[in-house]
């Protein structure tokens, strides 16, 4: 088994089960659910816990911000046993029925040809960008029965944050996009070539249509309720159905 280069865990660290979020702020924000939360790793700035939810074990990682660096942490996660990966993050409404503070649940995500760095994986063919259905159809169920309202659709994966435009929102809103955030893609991607299931849900932070497009910017520590709500769900699905001693 090769060993990791930038998460310093040792296998028995990480969860088969994991929720993987971009600020580090939100991976101590999340841990306050959790039961004996150790952390496991630090490098780089990538915070990683492990601890027990309702007694199945779980992992909380930090994967940082775009694919390239997102994808490094997947693999590494991959190799260190995880077997399902949900992205809990934040994104920008592009549909002008998204509004901030909506929970989005990833039914796909599109990007760019060539992009998210999957083209070195594959080139010449675009990857396989959606989720797991399974694991995707239970964490609607449990947000359905829990009734925190959510909205289902594609998402759009971008690489270049200060690139995104009210423009650009209006034409990635008729091909049917609902946000944009910077790493499903590369997510769902690995977890057909790897064999992990993944999902992804976010909340939306700002909206990039409408008269005043990113007027407001929310935090993770703003959206600290919606996070914390939206994770207890996750870890209701990794409990009910795939509980880890």
């Amino acid at each position: 088994m090769n060993l990791p280069h930038i998460v310093n865990a040792k296998p028995g660290d990480v969860s088969k089960n994991v929720i993987a979020v971009g600020d580090p702020g939100r991976v101590e924000l999340l841990a306050t659910l959790l039961e004996s939360p150790m952390v496991v790793n630090k490098h780089r700035g990538l915070t990683v816990v492990t601890g027990y939810y309702k007694n199945s074990k779980v992992t909380i990682a930090t994967h940082g911000m775009g694919c390239p660096s997102a994808n490094i942490v997947f693999e590494e996660l991959g190799i260190l046993g995880a077997k399902r990966i949900v992205r809990l993050g934040t994104a920008g409404g592009l549909h002008e029925s998204v509004k901030i503070g909506d929970v989005v649940v990833a039914t796909g995500a599109m990007y760019v040809i060539g992009g998210c760095g999957l083209s070195q994986y594959m080139p010449g063919y675009c990857g396989a960008s959606s989720p797991d259905p399974v694991l995707t159809y239970r964490i609607i169920k449990e947000l359905e029965n829990t009734g925190i309202s959510f909205k289902k659709g594609p998402l759009f994966t971008s690489d270049a944050f200060y690139a995104e435009s009210p423009e650009m929102a209006s034409r990635l809103s008729k091909y049917g996009a609902l946000a944009v955030e910077m790493e499903a893609a590369g997510l769902f991607t690995l977890g057909w070539m790897r064999g992990w299931e993944t999902g992804c849900v976010v909340v939306v932070s700002n909206v990039l249509h409408g008269g005043e497009p990113n007027k407001e910017f929310l935090t993770t520590r703003e959206l600290a309720d919606k996070f914390l709500k939206t994770a207890q769900v996750l870890m209701e699905v990794f409990n009910k159905y795939y509980g880890e001693p």
